[in-house]
């Protein structure tokens, strides 16, 4: 006798600042929840750049970035939501009986009734620098994230780019350098205005130049030669560590192969983070619609709105949102042990 599947109200697919709110906030409308993960932890993109500060979490003071993956974790397993971790989900089908079944790429299946895509970026690939040699260095002085601020304390460091972990980390790291250089190939940062106009105050600015060549001895950069995009005037400057922020190739799988109206990120989505394909919902980075907010916050407010649509979705009789949480029900037995502990 086949045994039942185990079904679920929703499955996330996807285990990064999206997807670990929405499994807390579906456990806040009492849905028996699931979540995938590719890797084999939680937090997504994040884990790219542990050491980085977060400023822009309402309600948070300044935070490094492998806190708040903790905070968020401990958050979304409130509810006991079911996380399966090492699984990148690769087909969909729905039933006849409107019940959904996703296939990953180890041959598992999982059965649910609505799933909400927080893929992010997909599995990302980092840019590497396309110099001959480059890769020599990687084990030593050439880096393309952060793990150890400390490892740049009293150094030279040369940074490449002009994005948002760009101009972060050159602000963090000319907190312990002696020195710092950031080039970026264009003429103007795309990072947030307010972090690009305090870089002249702390770090050397070179734009618009890239690197052309990277020299030393062995295994270890000791200079690296630029070259103006503009003029073709060559410069060089000695270093102790390189670090390349060149952002990330992004590879959705075969999510984007379901039908699924694409956006330039992923998924488009309407205001209510409903894909075309009803009973899919969308939230964070993988999701694209008119006044989307690419910020961390962002993704939780996503959340919030996809989960409510799949609650709506499977009961449409149900609330349009939860009950906050100090008049929700859920919290009643978790808001007395919480009290009995201060009390004892």
């Amino acid at each position: 006798m086949t045994a039942k599947p185990d079904i679920y109200d929703i499955t996330i697919v996807g285990g990064g600042p999206a997807g670990m709110y929405a499994a807390f906030y579906s456990g806040m409308r009492d849905m028996r929840t699931k979540i995938i993960e590719a890797k084999q932890e939680l937090g997504g993109f994040m884990r790219t750049y542990p050491e980085k500060l977060v400023w822009d979490v309402g309600g948070f003071e300044p935070i490094r970035c492998e806190k708040l993956i903790h905070s968020l974790e401990v958050q979304a397993r409130t509810f006991e939501p079911t996380i399966v971790f090492g699984q990148q989900v690769d087909q969909m089908y729905k039933r006849e009986d409107g019940l959904f079944v996703l296939s990953t790429r180890t041959g598992e299946l999982h059965y649910t009734r609505t799933i909400l895509l927080c893929a992010g970026r997909g599995m990302t690939q980092v840019q590497r620098l396309d110099i001959e040699g480059a890769s020599r260095y990687e084990l030593t002085n050439l880096h393309y994230t952060v793990t150890e601020l400390s490892r740049f304390s009293d150094k030279r460091v040369l940074i490449s780019g002009g994005g948002n972990s760009a101009v972060d980390w050159a602000h963090e790291i000319a907190k312990v350098a002696v020195e710092v250089t950031i080039t970026h190939r264009q003429n103007e940062f795309t990072a947030h205005e307010q972090f690009v106009a305090q870089l002249k105050d702390r770090v050397h600015v070179m734009k618009p130049y890239k690197i052309s060549r990277l020299c030393g001895l062995g295994d270890r950069i000791e200079h690296v030669e630029l070259i103006h995009l503009v003029t073709g005037e060559a410069a060089q400057i000695e270093v102790d560590e390189v670090l390349v922020s060149h952002g990330y190739d992004r590879d959705s799988g075969r999510l984007v192969e379901w039908g699924l109206e694409k956006s330039e990120y992923g998924a488009q989505v309407d205001v209510q983070m409903r894909t075309n394909i009803p009973g899919v919902f969308g939230a964070g980075d993988f999701i694209t619609f008119e006044s989307k907010v690419r910020l961390i916050a962002g993704a939780f407010s996503d959340a919030i709105l996809a989960v409510n649509s799949a609650k709506r979705y499977l009961d449409p009789s149900a609330p349009h949102m939860a009950n906050v949480s100090s008049h929700n029900v859920r919290f009643l037995e978790k808001n007395k042990a919480l009290s009995n502990l201060e009390q004892g």
